[in-house]
């Protein structure tokens, strides 16, 4: 696994996380309803793939990887009482988020994981763990908010993938005028 390659993975997550939230966005959408198709509500689901983005990263940067912070507590759903303050401690993460990433050489993402005693697998694993989970709870966002009328639209990372190519060729082509 190769830096870019894991760079180009959390772009995913952040697009797909910033059109969960511009969908929610919108009068009308409960954001604390209860949950009828998934486990949580659309706020407590959005906190906890925050809480999981950090808790993680704070994991396996820290110290000791193998066990998380005994005196960081987990995000509490409550403690965000719109969607514009999970938004913006979101943006504050996904800055440590991406620095932290950009620290992290070929070497170290194809290292034996330290984060698991018995492990034999490299170090990316937990990162394409962490993707792994973002996908499965932005699509309990969607279903939420698609069943709430508001669907964010496709998800995939291709759907991802060609809408940078678009906006790439659209920037690299003189305006015409």
């Amino acid at each position: 696994m190769r830096p870019d390659d894991i760079a180009q993975l959390f772009d995913h997550v952040y697009w797909m996380r910033d059109r969960v939230l511009a969908a929610a966005d919108s009068p009308g959408v409960p954001l604390a309803a209860e949950a009828h198709a998934t486990i949580r509500d659309l706020r407590a689901t959005l906190v906890h793939e925050l809480d999981v983005e950090w808790s993680w990263r704070e994991r396996l940067r820290s110290p000791d990887p193998t066990r998380f912070s005994t005196t960081a507590d987990d995000l509490d759903a409550g403690d965000f009482h719109s969607l514009a303050a999970v938004r913006s401690r979101w943006l504050e993460d996904e800055r440590e988020m991406r620095a932290w990433l950009a620290m992290l050489d070929e070497e170290a993402l194809n290292a034996r994981c330290r984060a698991e005693r018995d492990a034999a697998h490299p170090f990316w694993f937990h990162l394409q763990h962490l993707y792994s989970h973002a996908m499965q709870q932005f699509s309990d966002c969607a279903v939420s908010l698609t069943l709430a009328g508001r669907s964010p639209g496709e998800l995939d990372f291709l759907d991802f993938a060609l809408e940078r190519e678009r906006a790439a060729r659209e920037q690299a082509e003189p305006s015409r005028g």
